[in-house]
């Protein structure tokens, strides 16, 4: 009896506490619905803001687990979420360089085309022109040969401009083949310095094919089918992190870091503890971290980016990427502002149409949005013109 008792004053116990919890939270709610849409939109803010908050003491936990993933990827090939991969570069420009350079970097929405006259320590940069090309949606979505033929197509049109200026110094003629570097920022595992084979498509590209093939051999025949003039040689394979920090090095030689914070995320650096089975003269040699990939609990993640990774083109992938890079900043403040519409009716309790199609804004629509108000009270009002 006594234990039937006790059993009956705990359920009772746990039925009274679930209504006073039910009830706080219509408490809760009923007090957020009397806030004006303004003071409640800044009230989801403030939550958001909340729970993206990194203290100091979680700063160190993050670098800390950090370290130990690094470590991990450099010990075994796969046995860190950062991949750790070699570049093959020995050694970084200096300064002393001369002649004439061609650059290709591909790594986002937008590729560049470059060259550059190299005078050596004195006269340093002669000369450069650059070109920069959007690269259509659907060349994002389709295949690694219609992507690389209108890469090569753009970039013999812009070679083909070259100008006498260019050629101070070096006693070049239209017959000689054009030295290309090539920046590839997507995952490869490199096995020399002008070869590397594609690990996975990231940054919004859902190519149907090239994983698990050569990147420059793809590139080097598509500029092949080109054909004519000039005949380009693709003479290294590096990211954009690997070109950073070469170029931080060109200027100043204690340069041994660089970290790209754009469309996407990732960092390289010199390691001197290299692994067993890679061998240099130096002992020396840039690893390119995939910086993206990285994890830990203690990043705070909040259900707006649980809902952006898992409605992406790759699940689980770049998780860190995906909370910091360019690409899906605007999509976590459209998201955002579209929480703001439905809950507390932010535009008037009027869902606008296009917030809610998926990457309608980008980085800089939020950073031109931000220069024109910085009050909630303007938002309804202009915000409709930024969409």
């Amino acid at each position: 009896m006594q234990e039937q008792m006790a059993k009956m004053l705990i359920s009772m116990a746990m039925a009274c506490a679930a209504v006073a919890a039910v009830a706080a939270v219509v408490m809760v709610w009923q007090k957020f619905q009397k806030h004006s849409p303004c003071e409640q939109a800044l009230v989801l803010l403030y939550e958001f803001r909340h729970a993206c908050a990194t203290p100091l003491h979680v700063l160190r936990q993050i670098s800390e687990h950090m370290a130990l993933e690094m470590q991990a990827g450099l010990d075994q090939p796969g046995g860190s979420q950062l991949t750790m991969l070699p570049t093959f570069i020995e050694k970084l420009p200096n300064g002393s360089e001369e002649g004439l350079f061609y650059a290709l970097d591909l790594g986002g929405t937008n590729f560049r085309v470059l060259r550059c006259l190299l005078g050596g320590p004195e006269a340093r940069v002669v000369k450069q022109e650059h070109e920069e090309v959007p690269i259509p949606r659907q060349l994002m979505l389709g295949t690694s040969e219609e992507l690389f033929d209108f890469i090569a197509m753009r970039l013999i049109t812009f070679m083909q401009r070259e100008g006498p200026e260019f050629h101070r110094g070096c006693n070049l003629n239209d017959q000689q083949i054009r030295e290309l570097g090539l920046t590839f920022s997507f995952p490869i595992r490199q096995t020399s310095i002008n070869t590397g084979i594609l690990i996975q498509w990231t940054k919004g590209f859902k190519i149907t094919d090239g994983v698990g093939k050569d990147v420059v051999t793809m590139l080097q025949s598509a500029m092949d089918r080109q054909k004519g003039w000039p005949q380009i040689r693709v003479a290294v394979l590096i990211n954009d992190t690997v070109g950073t920090l070469a170029g931080g090095h060109y200027w100043n030689d204690d340069v041994m870091i660089g970290m790209i914070l754009g469309a996407g995320a990732n960092a390289c650096y010199v390691e001197g503890n290299l692994p067993n089975d890679i061998q240099t003269k130096s002992g020396k040699m840039v690893v390119n971290m995939e910086l993206g990939g990285f994890w830990s609990s203690h990043l705070p993640r909040t259900d707006i980016d649980e809902q952006l990774d898992n409605e992406s083109v790759n699940p689980g992938d770049a998780a860190f990427e995906k909370l910091i890079g360019g690409m899906y900043l605007g999509e976590i403040v459209r998201r955002l502002l579209l929480k703001m519409a439905q809950e507390a009716r932010l535009f008037g309790g009027v869902t606008l149409t296009k917030l809610k199609q998926p990457f309608i804004l980008n980085s800089g629509d939020v950073k031109n949005a931000r220069r024109r108000f910085t009050r909630f009270d303007s938002c309804g009002q202009s915000f409709e013109g930024c969409v």
